[in-house]
């Protein structure tokens, strides 16, 4: 007796389940999507342990059944310009044409990051976002990303024809800002290490250590080498007054580059913050000095004071932003 296809099955891909990659400087997220919107089998393998990309995906297709797979799409931590890639926060190095020939692919799609988490955000439910100050978000707006994790990630969304348009963006290295003293001693002691010192060297995991670093040395404490998850924990758990500190600092100059990301793009639409630091630091940091810092711009403060912040809350939301662009690429024409 033939059995009655299910509503799963009618909805399917017609050209198989489809591989999903979110691979950070130190995660390798990966999903496959086995019909709109159904994401199973998450893997999170670390980077360090694959010597390449394509064994990281291997490594994870095995997990995952073997599963017949044709069409891919990788959110990366990396500009992606052309066919080659070199991480800038990893080791890996690859062709996308050969990792497509290699992994026996039809298509292989690979976008930035944030590129990947723009489009993401339009598809977000209410109940995956934390609003921290301001007001209502203005339909058809400009939208920012920001995100701090093993480095610093900057995007944006625009309204165009109809569609919602990605703008790729290495806006974690734009020179970093100091706005008080006590920051600009921590830029000068970066100077001693970068002669360009980017806002990515601050804003992002590793850039909460240096901080941290840049502090006791400036204070002249004797040196110690905390990891970011070590100085929260002291921070938020132990009163740690320096550790505190150290995380004021980093959610004050979080909120200076999203301010200025909000004032460059005229993103009345809202400023979204992703990454791998801020969505483990709770309630924390909505009272945190990072919306004061967003808010605080001289003139242009009313109009960083209209504009909301949201604080991603969704577990993988960079799958929802390349599954929507490989839909794009591909339906409904599979």
């Amino acid at each position: 007796m033939m059995q009655a296809p299910t509503a799963s099955s009618l909805n399917a891909h017609a050209g198989g389940p489809r591989l999903l990659a979110d691979i950070g400087g130190t995660n390798a997220r990966f999903a496959l999507e086995t019909a709109p919107g159904k994401i199973e089998q998450v893997q999170v393998l670390r980077g360090a342990d694959y010597r390449e990309f394509a064994d990281a995906v291997q490594a994870y297709l095995k997990l995952a059944g073997h599963p017949p797979v044709r069409h891919a799409a990788v959110a990366i931590a990396n500009p992606v310009q052309g066919d080659q890639i070199k991480m800038t926060n990893h080791d890996w190095a690859f062709s996308i044409e050969a990792a497509r020939q290699l992994l026996g692919l039809e298509l292989l799609l690979v976008v930035n990051d944030f590129t990947a988490l723009s489009m993401a955000v339009p598809q977000l439910r209410a109940d995956e976002l934390q609003q921290i100050g301001g007001g209502a978000p203005k339909a058809g707006q400009p939208v920012g990303l920001v995100g701090a994790g093993t480095g610093l990630g900057v995007g944006g969304l625009v309204r165009g024809d109809g569609h919602w348009l990605p703008l790729a963006s290495e806006g974690g290295h734009v020179a970093f800002a100091p706005a008080n003293a006590r920051e600009a001693a921590v830029l000068t002691y970066a100077w001693q290490f970068h002669e360009h010192v980017s806002a990515e060297r601050l804003v992002s995991g590793p850039g909460l250590e240096f901080i941290h670093r840049a502090l006791l040395a400036i204070d002249g404490h004797a040196a110690a080498e905390l990891k970011a998850a070590e100085i929260v924990e002291r921070a938020l758990q132990q009163g740690d007054a320096l550790c505190q500190e150290t995380l004021d600092l980093f959610c004050s100059m979080l909120g200076t580059v999203a301010a200025d990301l909000a004032l460059t793009l005229g993103a009345l639409g809202g400023i979204y913050i992703g990454g791998g630091v801020v969505p483990h630091l709770g309630d924390y940091f909505a009272r945190s000095p990072f919306r004061a810092r967003f808010e605080n711009k001289g003139r242009m403060s009313a109009l960083t004071k209209a504009i909301p912040t949201y604080v991603i809350t969704a577990e993988y939301p960079a799958f929802t932003g390349v599954s929507a662009i490989l839909a794009d690429r591909l339906d409904p024409h599979e």
